[in-house]
């Protein structure tokens, strides 16, 4: 069966292959832009337009793992409703979240605004979709993106004791070893105790840090607090703790040094 792809109209763009996320062409705020490997689409959000995406290309406006069997010839779609882009999924392989959510068949989810990499997980590979939703014109005299200066994240305050306590919580996650999980409470003392001998270390003392750790901060980041998760909760709590402070560079490799541990990047890469 061959699906019809409306060719877009005034409020909507094919882009070319190449050139990233970056340089993307003016737009009002509220637009998407939507890429695949081979291209992509930009679309108004008033536009009365569904961006179709899949693997087979003469039917959908995003090509996605064209050589790839087990993605959809028509994955998923994203539309424009009740003021936010929303993705559904139409295939049968999920569709990975940067935060780990999966987005399943028949699921769907809205966009954030912002840039959002969105990856179909397959049993062989896994294939980029790139969605960023306008938020507002570009600030008169900006810089070009590619020419501006590298920014580094604001992260989230951490005091120096906090700090040593989430490094070694989460040492698994920085060496990075595969599926990396917390240390135990008893693993964190032990180790504390043996690097400060003198600080008289305990498991409820680690404990005690972290949890008030993650109260500070579960007004900024979700999923931190004991009834906003489903149990039960196992280790969950303290691993969205240390992805959300990998993720906004508040802990990084080169905070193994507390713990007498060499950086794992390999040297020159650890700026």
């Amino acid at each position: 069966m061959a699906w019809t792809v409306r060719r877009p109209a005034s409020k909507v763009d094919l882009l070319p292959a190449g050139g990233g996320s970056d340089g993307l062409p003016p737009a009002v705020p509220g637009t998407v832009y939507v890429r695949g490997a081979g291209g992509g689409i930009r679309v108004a959000p008033d536009a009365g337009f569904e961006v179709v995406f899949g693997r087979c290309e003469p039917d959908v406006h995003v090509c996605v793992g064209p050589d790839d069997p087990y993605v959809s010839r028509r994955h998923g779609v994203i539309r424009h409703e009740g003021g936010r882009w929303v993705l559904r999924n139409l295939g049968a392989l999920p569709i990975r979240l940067p935060d780990g959510r999966m987005v399943l068949t028949g699921h769907e989810v809205a966009l954030p605004v912002a840039y959002t990499p969105l990856f179909i997980v397959g049993p062989e590979h896994e294939h980029l979709l790139e969605v960023r939703i306008v938020t507002g014109p570009p600030a008169p005299g900006a810089p070009a993106r590619q020419e501006a200066d590298t920014r580094e994240p604001a992260g989230h305050p951490l005091s120096a004791l906090e700090r040593l306590v989430l490094v070694c919580l989460g040492r698994r996650y920085l060496r990075p070893e595969p599926w990396p999980q917390p240390l135990t409470w008893a693993q964190v003392a032990d180790e504390l105790g043996r690097l400060r001998p003198g600080e008289q270390w305990t498991a409820k003392r680690a404990a005690h840090i972290v949890t008030q750790t993650r109260k500070r901060l579960s007004a900024r980041v979700p999923g931190l607090l004991e009834e906003e998760i489903p149990p039960p909760l196992g280790n969950t709590l303290n691993h969205n703790l240390i992805t959300a402070l990998l993720a906004t560079a508040t802990i990084g490799p080169s905070d193994l040094r507390l713990l007498d541990e060499p950086d794992p990047r390999p040297e020159g890469c650890a700026g």
